[in-house]
């Protein structure tokens, strides 16, 4: 046997050795239940706001205002229930995905206002020359900043129900007009919108799709955003986002708007007027409200959303982002959160939320242009996550953290089918690091750390990780810094 060769099969099973000794206290675990079936079901429920008054088409009644008079509002809800998520819809209300409760920890994902207040009236900055905020996650069209159909009632109706599925659709046909918009606002009529949001019943995320078709004969100038409000890990009666809130996105550079040029303060400049995206990142480091702009854009990334480090609970957003490849970033600020009162004693508009948007532009008032009568698909995944500190990769079946250095390849992941045992391996050139089969933990996510044997050398150590019936389910590689 030649001396490399066998220096290698050493080097192997030394490293088979060593990746055995570590506490991974999910390998060995009791077989999962049966996947519940998914349940849909409709519910009331309420909501409160300032008093106010809008005309027949949406615009702000003047003088109307009243923060000292809180009032309650009702919607029909319904409400997409398996083993793992509790989602809740309003349809009456901008075609809303309000709240997403991950059932493992009880915790909300989505940020949602306890009291609406209008803002902006006569500003110039909103289609309606005002704004409220309620929250969830909701598409914005055919203008940039929320759109028009954010206050709209859009249908509702239910596609396919079965003990493994259930899909339902909302939808509304942009064949209206404010005759007071600001003149800013210039996109035109004729786009027809259906959101499918769809809840398996083996799968801990929620799978959504958003159809837009252009009913008119010539192509039309559009903009088109998937707004976010997102508070992971949250008390499920008072969602907020809180000090150690990471937006997490594969993005290295941003841009901000000339007006909010304040919240770069401390990020280092980049090329073309852009800041590198390090600082932002953090919710306490926004001293105000303001804009970031991935820069150029998402450029390929399929994911970004927002990690709680206060407990390691996530939500993230999977998608192609060739199609919406913008993402915009708004937080009112830190100060949202430091200053906060009873919204009830003190209403405000200004609440501690990260707000992260999905566009098919870079930028709001940068459009797009829908061919006639053609037709943009944006397929999504929701994903809670638990255990994890970041994600370097993403894909609708398992989010990944993967880091290594010269002694320790550290791997979190969260599986998005966690009733399904996956074999993960991990490698350096030909060494063995790890290669056993784990069952996914839906509580507190997995993390595995194995040990870099010093004879590997330093190259790339690469991750697969495969279902039980040798079914790839994602692929990736890191460096060894």
């Amino acid at each position: 046997m030649a001396r490399h060769d066998a220096g290698k099969i050493i080097r192997s099973r030394l490293a088979a050795i060593l990746a055995l000794t570590i506490i991974c206290p999910t390998l060995v675990r009791a077989a999962s239940p049966e996947p519940q079936p998914v349940a849909l079901s409709e519910r009331t429920i309420s909501w409160s706001t300032v008093k106010y008054a809008t005309t027949e088409d949406n615009g702000f009644v003047d003088g109307s205002l009243d923060k000292t008079v809180i009032v309650d509002r009702t919607f029909r809800a319904h409400v997409l229930e398996n083993r793992y998520l509790k989602v809740t819809l309003v349809p009456e209300f901008g075609g809303r995905i309000l709240s997403i409760v991950y059932k493992p920890t009880g915790h909300e994902q989505l940020y949602r206002t306890e009291v609406g207040v209008p803002y902006g009236m006569k500003a110039g900055n909103f289609y309606y020359d005002w704004l409220m905020v309620y929250g969830g996650i909701f598409p914005t069209f055919p203008d940039p900043e929320h759109g028009r159909t954010w206050l709209k009632p859009w249908d509702f109706r239910v596609v396919t129900q079965t003990a493994s599925e259930v899909t339902v659709a909302m939808s509304i046909t942009d064949d209206f007009a404010f005759a007071a918009a600001p003149r800013k606002f210039t996109g035109e009529r004729g786009i027809a919108a259906t959101y499918y949001v769809t809840l398996k019943a083996d799968r801990a995320a929620l799978d959504a799709r958003l159809v837009l078709r252009n009913t008119q004969p010539r192509s039309i100038d559009y903009e088109y955003w998937t707004c976010t409000t997102l508070a992971p890990g949250s008390d499920p009666e008072r969602p907020h986002t809180i000090a150690g809130a990471e937006i997490i996105a594969p993005v290295a550079t941003y841009t901000t708007p000339a007006w909010s040029a304040n919240i770069a303060a401390g990020d280092v400049r980049a090329e073309a007027g852009a800041y590198r995206f390090e600082k932002l990142r953090w919710f306490r480091n926004w001293p105000s409200m303001g804009i970031a702009y991935a820069a150029p854009d998402m450029q390929g990334g399929n994911f970004w959303g927002v990690i709680n480090h206060d407990n390691e609970e996530g939500i993230i957003r999977i998608a192609d982002n060739s199609v919406t490849r913008g993402l915009k970033m708004w937080t009112w600020g830190f100060p949202s959160f430091t200053g906060q009162a009873d919204p009830r004693k003190a209403p405000s508009e200004a609440q501690p939320y990260v707000e992260l948007w999905g566009g098919v532009s870079d930028q709001f008032f940068h459009s797009a242009r829908l061919p006639a009568s053609g037709e943009v698909s944006i397929a999504e995944t929701y994903s809670p996550t638990v255990g994890m500190s970041d994600v370097t990769q993403a894909n609708e079946n398992i989010l990944i953290n993967l880091a290594a250095d010269r002694s320790t390849v550290r791997l979190e992941f969260f599986s998005i089918v966690p009733e399904v045992p996956l074999l993960v391996t991990l490698k350096q050139s030909d060494v063995v690091l790890f290669n056993q089969t784990v069952m996914p933990d839906p509580k507190n996510g997995n993390r595995i750390v194995a040990p870099v044997p010093p004879a590997a050398g330093g190259e790339p150590v690469q991750l697969t990780i495969r279902s039980s019936d040798g079914n790839p389910l994602i692929a990736a590689q890191t460096p060894v810094k």
